[in-house]
This record gives C-alpha cells, structure tokens and sequence, in this order.
C-alpha cells in the first residue's frame, strides 16, 4: 500500500470557548456545497461535537485520540479518510498544548498544519503576540496562519494582520455574529438531533459569515499531507477467535434523547467480532427485543427521568433481562438509569431500573472528567469520564478506573449477576478481547 495525499487543517485554539466547533461545522458546510468531501475529526473523547459536526459534513465523525485508541488505530482512520475525501479537519479538545497528548502533539505526528483560532475581543496586538508565542512554541508543530473570531471591525483586523510575522498569515478576521453560535447546554453542545433545524439555519449563516471576511486563506484548500498506510494495524490485528467472538449473538443498544453517547468506532468494533446490532429506546418502546446482551450507554437521562420512570413497561422488561444474568454494560448516564432512583436537576427524584442499588443525584456545574483506564476482570478498557452527577449508597466495587497520569482511584466500576456498571464510557477498540468477554458474559 502507498500513501495518499489530501488537503488537511487542524482547528485549535489558546482555550476552550475560542469557537473551533462553530468555524469547523462553517468550513465543513461551504466546502460540502463546493461539492467537495469532507471528513472531520474530533480530538479527544467528544459526543457532542461529532453529532454538530456530522451534521454539517453529511459525513460520519470520528475521535482521534492518541492514549485512548492509539497511534496506529489514528494513523489507519486519517488514511482510509484520506482515500476518499477532498478535504480533512480535525478540531481539537481544549488548548492547543493542553493534555498528554495534545491537540498539538497529534498534529505533529501526522504533520497536519495548524490553524489557530482565537477569540479577538477586547485585544488586538496582544493577539498577534499569542498566536506567535503558541506558534513558535514547539518546533515540530507547523502552523498556518491564525483565525480571528469575534473580530470587532476592520480597523480591529487591520491592528492584528499588521501586528503578525510574515510566516504567520491571518487567515479570516470573522465578524462577531449570534447567528452562527451552537446551542449548549450543562455538558456541553446540544445533541444535533434535537436541534436539527435549527443547526441547519446557523449552518446556512454560518457559510455566510466564512464569506464575508476580507481575509481569504480560509476559504481555499489548504496544504496537501501525505497519510501513510498502517502496514500491521494492532487494534485489528487479533486472533481468529476473538474476530469471531461475538458471532451470534444480538446485542441491543439503547439509543434516543435520553442515551446517545456512543462512538461508531465502539458499534465498528462489536460488528467486526460478529455482533448484530439493534437499536431501542427507553423512552418509547415498551419492551426489550430479543437479544444476547445490552449496552446502556451514556447520555442525559436527567432531562428526561420523568418519562423514564414512567415507562414501567420497558422497566420491568429491563429487570427481567437482568434477572437472566445475561451481560449488560451500563455507563455514566445508563448506570444513573440502573440505580433505584434519580434526582433531577430541578431535585425531583423519580425510580429509576433498580438492578443497582443506590441512588443518583445532579450536581450542578461540578463534575469529573477525565481520561482513565477501567480495571476489570475481563481485562483493561481505555476510556473516559466526564459527568456532573454522583452516586451514593452503591455496592462494593469490583474495581476502579486507573488515571492517565494521578495516583488517586478513578471511577468505581460495579459487576453483578451480568452487570458492568460505571462512571466511565469505554472506547471498545482499545481492547477487543476485553469487550468480547465483557458482552459474552465471560468472568462476571
């Protein structure tokens, strides 16, 4: 196999909050409609943004993160990309060097230039001086140029261009505009389904917006990377026996408003051991189709326990299904279904599934996050945690999360009858054996 060449940027900023997601979605859009393919990536582990992202591409997202899925599974996903795009983004998580790895560290390695994106009001030179500090930060790292959002007029454009080393053009001086934010909510981004019209308008204003600035670098392709093929990919590299171990079986997957947080990769990776997939909903259906297992993946069932706990019908399908012993993997959102109750976050406190006891709580603005590896029986899952609810009154845990770098015990992660329940939403490619044992039954 040859490399292939394709036009790539990566999006980043000096923080979060600069507006990468609205000007990726933009540039998605307006090279879509010149015809063009475009394929987007998100850095790190990201729910939300993909499902903008998606959306403005007409083309599946998928996270890059180097410690959580691996080198060789990131190189083999921008290259099959770059097979068939014209175009590859990739937005990046936080600032540009925060994390290990970084937004930057992950440009480097697959030499993806760099554009900075970076919230201009109240400063115009001080600008200039922060896009060439983050510039000249690393040598490894090759920067385009920089995107000033939220640019308050020319004149204020003129201050930052002037202000800018020649080797660091400005790329797009983007007015300040409302039409063009995405919704949010306490977690993040609105999901893009609930949203979807509206996501459309902004998109629509968003092109728009591209196109007004005096500044053109943006509007053009960027520079061609080579992407080089992975010769043996580790992630697919497994035995004959685990690529045919969940030959068979059915696997239901909770998916509505309340639970869709799920990586592709992670219904890729079930399917490519032999897995059926079938989707339900909690919130509508009134019973469990006939299946081998259940995953009950994260989301916000706190907007939505009102109508969950009123579904006893699908609740009671739910605890028959456990009483089987058969293997169900509840994370973040679904372990808060699983517990006995939830309270919301206007503290009304509604019954929830009941297969594990305890009770879930909202908690405002506070909340965990982070990357960790579950330590289970069946072996070790890379993943992450990130949620602003707690848990009381829980069982012992089998195990805990490990974290990326800090000594102190990460999630707690609960096993029972055919239970695996925890905090962390796990990135099943990361260990395919690990996953195939956990949806078989195996060790529980």
């Amino acid at each position: 196999m040859t490399a292939v060449s394709c036009p790539a940027l990566f999006l980043t900023a000096p923080a979060s909050n600069q507006g990468k997601t609205t000007i990726t979605a933009a540039l998605s859009r307006y090279f879509t409609q010149q015809g063009k393919v475009v394929r987007v990536f998100k850095t790190g582990p990201d729910y939300l943004d993909p499902q903008i992202l998606a959306q403005a591409s007409k083309q599946p997202v998928e996270q890059l993160d180097i410690w959580m899925a691996g080198e060789e599974y990131c190189q083999d996903k921008l290259y099959q990309a770059a097979k068939e795009a014209d175009l590859i983004l990739v937005e990046g998580a936080m600032g540009m060097f925060d994390g290990d790895p970084s937004s930057a560290d992950l440009a480097a390695r697959f030499g993806i230039p760099m554009a900075i994106v970076m919230d201009v009001k109240g400063m115009a030179q001080t600008a200039a001086a922060l896009a060439t500090g983050l510039a000249n930060f690393r040598d490894d790292v090759q920067v385009a140029g920089l995107i000033a959002n939220r640019c308050g007029s020319e004149r204020h454009a003129e201050l930052i261009r002037d202000a800018l080393p020649e080797n660091l053009p400005l790329l797009a001086t983007l007015k300040r505009d409302e039409a063009v934010i995405l919704p949010e909510r306490h977690l993040g981004l609105v999901q893009a389904a609930e949203v979807k019209d509206e996501l459309e308008e902004r998109f629509g204003a968003a092109v728009e917006w591209l196109k007004e600035t005096r500044d053109t670098g943006l509007l053009t392709l960027p520079k061609v990377v080579s992407f080089a093929p992975v010769k043996e990919l580790a992630q697919t590299d497994v035995t004959t026996e685990v690529q045919q171990s969940l030959v068979g079986k059915t696997i239901a997957v909770a998916k509505d408003a309340a639970f869709s947080f799920i990586y592709d990769a992670n219904l890729i990776a079930l399917k490519s051991m032999g897995a059926k997939i079938v989707f339900f909903s909690p919130l509508k259906d009134q019973s469990l189709p006939e299946v081998d297992a259940l995953w009950l993946p994260g989301g916000y069932p706190e907007l939505h326990a009102k109508a969950l706990s009123e579904n006893v019908s699908m609740r009671q399908s739910i605890q028959d299904f456990y009483q089987t012993g058969k293997s169900i993997l509840a994370e973040c959102g679904g372990m808060l279904y699983s517990l006995e109750d939830l309270t919301d976050l206007n503290d009304a406190c509604y019954p929830m599934l009941g297969i594990l006891e305890g009770q879930g709580a909202m908690r405002g603005k506070r909340g965990c996050q982070g990357m960790q590896t579950a330590v289970i029986p069946q072996g070790e899952i890379r993943g992450h945690a990130h949620h602003r609810s707690r848990s009381a009154n829980t069982p012992e845990p089998v195990g805990h999360g490990r974290r990326q770098r800090h000594p102190a015990p990460g999630e707690a992660i609960y096993q029972q009858k055919g239970l695996t329940a925890s905090y962390l939403h796990l990135f099943f490619p990361s260990n395919l054996e690990a996953i195939a044992k956990l949806f078989s039954g195996e060790n529980l």
